[in-house]
């Protein structure tokens, strides 16, 4: 039996909500399932994930296939990284402003400096 980690639709009409499940991969998206192990919600600012990471190892270690979304959804849970042993991602910080305002400056200094050496370098051939 290949069992596959994947997302079951829940909540009313046009207001979605997710399961994360582990089920078999020939039922039906919203049929029989295994194991729950956890929720998501896209709907929420921002989108809410809750997933048991210990029983979504346990699962992938015994063969399970994530679909792509679940497999995102593990990596933002920490349950991917556990699986693999690699390090958690780090998480997105923007860059600050006054960081990108003294990196224009001496930008502009370089082009400067090309502009007169080459001057200068055509002043020489003539």
């Amino acid at each position: 039996m290949a069992v596959k980690l994947r997302l079951m639709r829940m909540g009313k009409k046009k207001q979605p909500t997710y399961r994360v499940v582990a089920a078999d991969s020939r039922s039906p998206r919203d049929g029989r399932f295994i194991e729950v192990l956890g929720f998501y919600n896209p709907r929420s600012e921002p989108s809410v994930i809750e997933i048991d990471n210990e029983k979504a190892v346990g699962w992938l270690k015994n063969g399970a296939r994530p679909t792509e979304r679940v497999q995102k959804l593990l990596t933002v849970s920490g349950a991917w990284s556990e699986f693999t042993g690699e390090a958690a991602p780090a998480p997105f910080v923007a860059d600050t402003a006054p960081a990108a305002a003294e990196a224009a400056p001496a930008a502009a200094d370089d082009g400067a400096e090309d502009a007169a050496e080459a001057s200068a370098d055509a002043g020489e051939e003539e």
